[in-house]
């Protein structure tokens, strides 16, 4: 029985629908694009009238999805993408690149709910209650709340180098990361049956990455139920949303406590604090020096309107990395899904749930590669054998040790 087969009219129509108005046809512009009248393609999107094979892989062109989206057996999932596109067209920042963004988004996001299904797994959600953003004394409050879960997560006041693995796997946070327009930096959604998904632009640095990332998941904190696209500058005035989202992004990848001592370390055993010491402060919590200094502003350990004296002044902090040699941390490679995504995939395949060219398009590459993947997650070990090679995995990954067998 084909997929085609399998899907119920009803859902196939409305999940046609969805798309259409996604991409912005019209009914009339789509019947008459299968060469039907306008109330025979009703019918189809009713569920009145079954679409034909041919019919299903014209309209999957015409809306640029896969035939597969089209006729997938899970019940459609219309909130995340419809919801982002209408914030999109409200800001006036739309564009193709921008909506296709978006499409991946939300695709991922219902494969990766489609892979816990097929292998049974329950969704990681270890979620902190919403907050209520206070209208005044926003920054001290966004300390308050930064501090706090940072302390419920167990961070301690250091570095957080790796923050997507953090929130993905100490909260359930669903982390994508996928090229789209420069103004762009990312995008936020939560929905019920998705989770907290969030966007991060692929052609960003790593640094304006994680700054992204710490910001959405202050929407998620302080916003959840209110989808968002955050750009990288803002023309009019800046909403108090994003303003909390900001002061909470540079509260939480730069804790006070943690902070000052690493400061008073420095002017105590030389009685001064140079750019020197900003730009390897910088580098040691793996922020921007802009955002670096501007923290150390806002907590009262350098003279406000440094960072502005600094730009006057010709500060290039390319330049000074490169001449202080400050060298990157070294961080898991950025890929376009998160490691567990990845391995309910090859997990999923592995016990027969889906075939070969349904895990290629899951991990969005070619057979081939989607069968070296497999190679490396079921063989990956750090033991190294008698002949100085990699020893392959043994044991399987998924062996109980709470059984006696």
């Amino acid at each position: 029985m084909s997929e085609l087969d399998k899907i119920d009219p009803q859902i196939l129509g409305s999940r046609i629908t969805e798309f259409r108005k996604a991409c912005g046809k019209t009914q009339d512009e789509t019947g008459k694009h299968l060469g039907m009248s306008r109330p025979t393609y009703i019918a189809i999107e009713k569920g009145t009238r079954r679409a034909t094979s041919d019919e299903i892989v014209k309209l999957a062109a015409y809306f640029g999805r896969s035939v597969h989206e089209l006729v997938r057996p899970t019940a459609p999932t219309i909130e995340l993408e419809p919801h982002l596109r209408a914030v999109v067209d409200q800001s006036g920042g739309g564009g193709e690149e921008v909506y296709d963004a978006i499409r991946q988004l939300h695709q991922f996001a219902v494969d990766y709910r489609e892979l816990e299904q097929a292998v049974e797994a329950k969704p990681l959600e270890n979620y902190p209650p919403e907050i209520r953003v206070p209208s005044s004394k926003l920054a001290d409050f966004a300390e308050d709340v930064a501090t706090r879960e940072r302390s419920r997560l167990h961070l301690g006041d250091g570095p957080v180098l790796e923050l997507r693995q953090v929130l993905a796997h100490n909260v359930g946070v669903r982390v994508f990361c996928v090229p789209t327009v420069s103004t762009i930096a990312g995008m936020y959604a939560f929905v019920a049956d998705l989770g907290c998904c969030i966007l991060l632009n692929a052609k960003h640095p790593r640094e304006r990455q994680r700054w992204t990332l710490a910001h959405e998941y202050g929407h998620f904190l302080a916003d959840r139920h209110k989808p968002g696209v955050d750009y990288t500058r803002y023309t009019e005035r800046i909403p108090a949303g994003e303003r909390f989202a900001d002061a909470f992004a540079m509260c939480f990848l730069m804790p006070a406590i943690g902070l000052r001592q690493q400061y008073f370390d420095v002017t105590n055993s030389r009685g001064d604090f140079q750019v020197a010491d900003l730009c390897r402060l910088a580098n040691f919590y793996a922020v921007s020096i802009q955002a670096m200094t501007l923290r150390l502003e806002s907590l009262g350990l350098i003279r406000k309107g440094t960072w502005d004296t600094l730009s006057e002044q010709g500060f290039r902090p390319e330049t000074a990395k490169r001449h202080l040699q400050l060298q990157p941390h070294k961080l898991t490679p950025c890929e376009p899904y998160p490691a567990r995504y990845k391995f309910l995939a090859v997990l999923a395949f592995c016990e027969g749930e889906i075939t070969e060219g349904e895990l290629a398009k899951y991990l969005r590459t070619d057979r081939v590669s989607a069968r070296r993947i497999v190679r490396e997650c079921m063989n990956r070990s750090d033991d190294i054998d008698s002949e100085g090679g990699n020893a392959v995995l043994r044991v399987s990954l998924e062996h109980s040790l709470l059984t006696a067998s």
